[in-house]
């Protein structure tokens, strides 16, 4: 009858300017589409080159490279037969647009730019692409040599149209444009395209699959069709980590969901979908049949190809699903660890160092690192070769596989301990504990030496001893003295990533691990240069009480009872003298909004050098990318805070008049 059609959506891991393994991944997720039976596959946005190219979209050498590997897709027999949807950046006329490819059988049917740019938050691609502004308008695009000799064309349509095979027909959205109020699926689907295919670089933040998922549904709730959405997944180079999530819906439900945390390097998702479920749907609506009367005509490209068979009354159709979202302490057990798996068997090194202080956040970082060893070993378990191969390397055994977490964490995991004459028996305990808990290679080493070395240098130059406040010091001695124990403790850290493996008489380095949350970025609450200061920080973007709410969680699924007093103890930086041996010092957190500005003002300096973190919420203060502020404030704020209690005294006021009235 020719009305089941078989589509696949791809999460591939792509690697910015990893033309080589992109390219295998790429070619992997075809086959796998059309071993399932696929006719029309759909990648990532800009998964050719990755998407996190940033500014090495200005230089040529990424189109020239991008199109070497689209000509290579092009001859590959792995492509014929089966519409293939990839995205690259093309430059048409002289001026540079984020495009979709869309070939069959070595003729690229048509280049479609991006209308909608993402330029908000971590996105800058208007920075590296100009938007297509020209409404269903189509230009010959002259293909590059390399290309011509592969598909015999010299032009192939260039622009805002959509394409009519035998049975259907297909349009494209990419990214943003899912998230903009003039969606282009809306006019689309008006006008016929009963499939839409959108290709996405979209990251993870926390909660943020709720909204993904009910964008993709509504496309097609009030206006009927096929949605498909691809995903890049993994961390490309950069802060964020792409979350997968690949769908398939129709008609406002999930028909296929694929995972949204998860190592494996390519991910399909293949549905079987009856096109007359589409029609009669649709046929129903009154109200949409009568805008699509109205509806301006989008240019069609003609394929010579069905996406269905003639013979398919008996194939089985997919149908719908009730998604299953995570919770947030399961996104962040799952997410960060994801990224840090990446950024570890990318950057080559043997391992992680974290400095454990016994507190909520190194100790929630640690957690994080033991999730990661978790996933590793289920995914060999599960047959990942990919993963055990990394794992082979990593540990430098080739005979190795991983079964057990804790022995894993052994491996690859170091936590140290850096006491201090500040410091508590009691933080030293929690750290030991939840070390061998999770298996860690721990180290417990005392700092004093140091500091007092360094101090020593500054007596002997100076002839001032800076003293401890308690011991009769001025504010700014006791400051400096805290710091140089923060301070001491990054060097240290550094050090021991590495030596402490060739101490082991084990190859490679370790990467230093941050443990600073969003909370004290913003805030400024830490040391410049001190353990904040790190190569990755895997929590740098998750609120405090996310982090303790994730505690909790690591209690309840990983056993680990031992973050049950970190989750009770009073948090403290132990920078300052004990008293009777006990905590100190104490920390509080702002409750007035003058004194939060005064000290985000006074600290902003330190977000120039904050350490790259994984980023998981809609704010950061990461100076490098998100939080574009200046670093240089005249603290007193004197305009605004003048008008704060101008405001604070009209509400007196009418408090007063209030009680005034009630009295009488």
């Amino acid at each position: 009858m020719g009305r089941a059609v078989t589509v696949a959506a791809c999460a591939l891991n792509q690697w910015a300017l990893d033309f080589e393994g992109n390219l295998k991944r790429i070619v992997q997720s075809i086959g796998i589409a059309k071993s399932s039976g696929a006719r029309y596959r759909l990648g990532p946005e800009l998964e050719i080159c990755g998407y996190g190219c940033l500014d090495h979209y200005y230089e040529s050498d990424t189109l020239l490279h991008s199109f070497q590997v689209l000509a290579k897709l092009l001859e590959s027999p792995a492509t014929q037969d089966i519409i293939c949807d990839v995205g690259m950046p093309v430059l048409h006329r002289n001026v540079r647009y984020n495009c979709r490819v869309i070939f069959l059988n070595k003729k690229i049917l048509l280049i479609r730019p991006k209308i909608s740019l993402a330029n908000t938050g971590n996105y800058r691609e208007l920075r590296w692409f100009t938007p297509w502004t020209k409404a269903r308008h189509v230009e010959e695009y002259f293909l590059p040599r390399i290309i011509q000799e592969v598909t015999g064309q010299e032009t192939v349509p260039f622009g805002d149209a959509v394409l009519a095979t035998k049975d259907t027909c297909l349009g494209a959205e990419i990214c943003e444009e899912l998230w903009a109020p003039n969606s282009p699926h809306i006019e689309m689907g008006l006008d016929g395209v009963e499939i839409f295919a959108n290709s996405s670089g979209s990251h993870h933040v926390l909660r943020k699959a709720h909204t993904r998922v009910d964008l993709v549904n509504s496309a097609t709730a009030k206006n009927g069709g096929i949605y498909i959405l691809a995903n890049q997944k993994g961390c490309d180079g950069d802060r964020l980590y792409y979350d997968g999530c690949a769908m398939i819906s129709m008609n406002g439900e999930t028909v296929a969901q694929g995972s949204q945390f998860s190592l494996d390097d390519v991910e399909v998702l293949v549905a079987t979908l009856d096109l007359e479920d589409v029609r009669s749907y649709r046929a129903e609506i009154s109200s949409r049949n009568l805008a699509a009367s109205k509806v301006d005509p989008y240019p069609r490209v003609k394929v010579n190809f069905a996406l269905s068979s003639s013979d398919d009354v008996a194939v089985p159709i997919c149908m719908p699903i009730q998604w299953r979202h995570h919770s947030p302490e399961e996104e962040i057990s799952l997410g960060p660890a994801c990224w840090l798996w990446d950024y570890l068997r990318r950057s080559k090194q043997a391992g992680f160092l974290l400095p454990l202080s016994g507190g909520i956040d190194s100790s929630a970082t640690a957690c994080i690192v033991y999730s990661m060893c978790h996933q590793v070993c289920l995914a060999v378990k599960n047959g990942n070769a990919d993963v055990l191969a990394d794992v082979c390397r990593i540990v430098n055994d080739e005979t190795y596989v991983p079964e057990d977490p804790r022995e894993f964490c052994k491996r690859i995991f170091t936590t140290c301990y850096m006491a201090s004459e500040n410091s508590s028996q009691d933080t030293c305990n929690r750290a030991k504990l939840l070390a061998e808990q999770i298996g860690s290679y721990h180290i417990n080493l005392n700092i004093d030496a140091a500091v007092k070395a360094v101090v020593g240098i500054f007596s002997m130059v100076t002839g001032r001893t800076p003293l401890f406040s308690v011991f009769g010091g001025s504010k700014r001695e006791n400051l400096a003295l805290q710091n140089v124990q923060a301070r001491i403790r990054m060097v240290l850290a550094y050090l021991f990533a590495q030596l402490t493996l060739w101490t082991r008489g084990m190859p490679g380095g370790l990467l230093v691990l941050g443990s600073a949350n969003v909370d004290e970025s913003l805030r400024g609450y830490l040391t410049k240069y001190d353990c904040s200061s790190a190569d990755i920080s895997p929590i740098g973007g998750i609120s405090k009480t996310d982090l303790k709410n994730f505690i909790q969680y690591c209690i309840e699924n990983f056993h680990l009872t031992a973050l049950r007093s970190i989750m009770s103890a009073p948090p403290t930086a132990e920078l300052e003298p004990l008293v009777d041996g006990q905590v100190a010092q104490t920390d509080e957190v702002a409750s007035k909004v003058k004194h939060f500005f005064r000290m985000y003002s006074l600290n902003r300096h330190k977000m120039t050098t904050l350490t790259p973190s994984y980023h998981a919420e809609n704010y950061s203060p990461d100076d490098n990318r998100f939080d574009l502020r200046p670093f240089l404030y005249n603290t007193t704020w004197s305009w605004q805070f003048r008008c704060i209690d101008k405001e604070v005294s009209k509400l007196e006021q009418k408090e007063e008049i209030s009680l005034v009235v009630d009295t009488d």
